[in-house]
């Protein structure tokens, strides 16, 4: 063979060569673009978030303790009140019906009742006081405990929590005695218009019965009232705390004394609270998007200093996070990396710069993070948000933003 046959034969060579990388290069399959993650150890809160609207725990209602004449009322919502001080309102009482035996009757059986209830009110405060002794002194000898090691920190915060649910009991049992004595002066006044009108053409002064503010005022000018009538409506707004209707489904995962996160409350920062109280029945509510839902209120004390949220009032907006589970340090991977194969959990893991499917035991797990038991090591990268596209064995490249 000639030089220049071998030469050309070279080239022909070459160009099918070329060509035929070319063909291998069409067909080979494309890395797909995809976005990662590392599997790492940390601390998982899981949490069930809702909407919740405060409100003053107790509130006092001002009512007509007889039939009879109110003068103006001057107090305006807002307007600060001193127990046994302020004058709420005055009366000028009608003319009695000493005649009638059973309006008699009843003032005085009301009567009887209302010093009854006072007894009750008082001794109960003296039951919350006492408890209130032991809640602190539990409370000193754990912190002494804890200064040793010898209880842990959940303990601790446990005995802080029932010192003050103690505290908050006195001053609701405290609440409880103002009201008590409110109402048997008020049973007092219409007893003794019942016996013979001694009450007539005297004013009859109302004082308030606690120190607060007024909330409402539900009659301002002079007028002619019947007994029961409301007129202003009292509470103290230091006594504020919140309530959130949460999905039955949810309640059901809230224990009381369960740490609460308190945001969108148009102040900065993030509140802290506790759970005090899981109502026991639920009730039925209409969803925005006319759906029926079963609902169970949850009730949240403020566990920062009331000037943290002194801005707050009775009916305002905010939105909570109850914790319902902590972890210290555990293996979690996101969320988003998480679909279900069949009855189980998966992600797809990078092994050799490919997507390899690889099935994964689940734990707890929030909107962002989740748990992971088994099936993935720390370190190791999952890809998220996986497409449709990705198959096991996929070439994959990280993407490039």
């Amino acid at each position: 063979m000639s030089p220049l046959r071998h030469l050309r034969n070279r080239k022909v060579l070459a160009v099918l060569g070329f060509v035929a990388l070319l063909f291998v290069v069409a067909l080979w399959p494309a890395s797909v673009p995809v976005d990662l993650a590392s599997v790492a150890r940390g601390e998982l809160v899981v949490t069930v978030e809702d909407e919740g609207e405060t409100r003053v725990r107790d509130r006092f209602v001002i009512s007509a303790p007889v039939a009879g004449e109110v003068l103006r009322i001057e107090l305006e919502p807002g307007d600060p009140v001193k127990r046994g001080e302020t004058v709420i309102a005055t009366f000028l009482p009608a003319p009695a019906s000493p005649l009638d035996p059973r309006s008699r009757a009843e003032a005085e059986a009301a009567a009887r009742a209302a010093r009854a209830s006072l007894g009750v009110a008082q001794a109960e405060r003296d039951r919350a006081a006492a408890a209130l002794d032991l809640a602190r002194a539990e409370l000193e000898r754990h912190r002494e405990l804890a200064e040793q090691r010898i209880v842990s920190r959940q303990a601790l915060e446990a005995k802080q929590t029932e010192a003050r649910a103690a505290e908050e009991a006195v001053r609701a049992a405290d609440f409880g005695v103002a009201t008590a004595e409110h109402q048997m002066r008020m049973a007092e006044a219409r007893l003794v218009q019942a016996r013979g009108g001694t009450t007539s053409g005297r004013p009859l002064v109302i004082r308030s019965p606690i120190d607060g503010v007024v909330f409402k005022r539900y009659r301002e000018s002079e007028a002619v009232v019947s007994p029961g009538e409301p007129l202003l409506e009292l509470g103290d707004p230091r006594q504020l705390e919140i309530v959130s209707d949460l999905l039955s489904s949810d309640a059901v995962k809230v224990k009381p004394g369960a740490e609460v996160m308190i945001e969108q409350w148009g102040g900065e920062g993030t509140l802290r609270g506790r759970v005090r109280l899981v109502e026991p029945s639920g009730f039925m509510k209409i969803s925005a998007l006319g759906v029926e839902e079963q609902r169970v209120n949850v009730v949240v004390d403020f566990e920062d200093p009331a000037e943290a949220w002194s801005a707050l009032g009775d009916g305002y907006r905010v939105e909570i996070q109850v914790v319902v589970w902590r972890g210290e340090d555990v293996l979690k991977a996101p969320t988003s990396s998480l679909f279900r194969k069949g009855e189980t959990w998966a992600v797809f893991a990078v092994e050799d710069g490919r997507a390899r499917l690889t099935t994964v035991e689940i734990g707890r797990r929030n909107g962002l993070e989740a748990h992971v038991l088994s099936g993935l090591d720390e370190g190791r990268e999952v890809v998220v948000h996986p497409s449709d596209t990705l198959e096991d064995g996929s070439r994959i490249a990280p993407r490039t933003s």
